[in-house]
């Protein structure tokens, strides 16, 4: 049984820490996603697949507290109240859970980063706000993890524009994982990079999220990327979930019509 398998069994045997139930959303009478339905425990990386406009995207939003679905429920084993629906929480309380047990990285670092502070600020934004005070552990936590993320922490007061995308992608990284998130929502992170600066950046991702026993959902169109970090696969189309299971199966022998299309297209290449 190799690693990810193995993840996966463990997986199984533990409390599910978000459970989907019935997810759906409709853009007027456009079907953004429809009947969406999974659960993912401690430890676990699920992969999200499909095309552009398959729905991954809009479910990876409504998970994720950044857009309300139509219908279905969203519940999430919060440390403070423990297994709850997202949405029924108050604005504040759902904001508090978001900084404190969730990150979300970006496919474009610029959307998670303040370009206008340097490098450093962004990383330790998260531990000032849960309360973080002391300026020396903070800076001496913000220092740890940018060697964590093979940056140069002599560049620590640098801006972000001074950076490259890939480092970019990993201070926007770092500033995720500092305060140590129960559960990290990525899309595309490494998209629009080099293929060598892919390479590195998923071997570090891979690394950070065995190390640390993460759960993550992680929405790509990618198989290769997919393949080396998901433990598990749900592949969409049109709004639908159209196949689940473990990666290796899924991609060595799709089952569904549109997963083998998936598949043979990026044998092709």
């Amino acid at each position: 049984m190799n690693a990810m398998a193995q993840n996966a069994h463990k997986a199984i045997e533990a409390t599910p820490l978000l459970r989907v139930d019935g997810l759906t959303k409709w853009y007027g009478h456009v079907v953004g996603c429809r009947d969406v339905s999974f659960e993912i425990r401690p430890g676990e990386v699920l992969g999200i697949v499909g095309e552009s406009g398959s729905g991954k995207t809009t479910v990876l939003n409504c998970i994720s507290g950044r857009l309300p679905p139509s219908a279905g429920q969203v519940e999430f084993d919060t440390s403070r109240f423990g297994p709850a629906d997202i949405y029924g929480l108050s604005e504040p309380d759902r904001r508090r859970m978001q900084r404190e047990e969730w990150g979300f990285v970006h496919q474009n670092p610029r959307d998670g980063l303040r370009m206008r502070a340097s490098g450093g600020a962004n990383v330790a934004e998260p531990l000032m706000n849960l309360g973080g005070r002391h300026y020396g552990k903070m800076r001496a936590a913000t220092i740890e993890w940018l060697e964590r993320v093979e940056l140069d922490i002599g560049r620590i007061d640098d801006k972000p524009r001074h950076f490259s995308g890939g480092m970019q992608q990993r201070i926007q990284v770092a500033r995720n994982l500092i305060h140590g998130p129960r559960l990290v929502f990525m899309d595309e992170p490494t998209g629009g990079l080099d293929v060598s600066v892919q390479a590195r950046l998923l071997d570090l991702l891979r690394e950070l999220v065995r190390d640390l026993g993460l759960a993550v959902i992680i929405v790509t169109h990618d198989m290769a990327v997919a393949r080396l970090m998901a433990d598990r696969l749900m592949v969409m189309k049109s709004g639908y979930v159209v196949e689940t299971g473990l990666t290796d199966q899924v991609l060595d022998d799709p089952q569904h019509p549109y997963s083998q299309l998936l598949v043979s297209s990026v044998l092709q290449i």
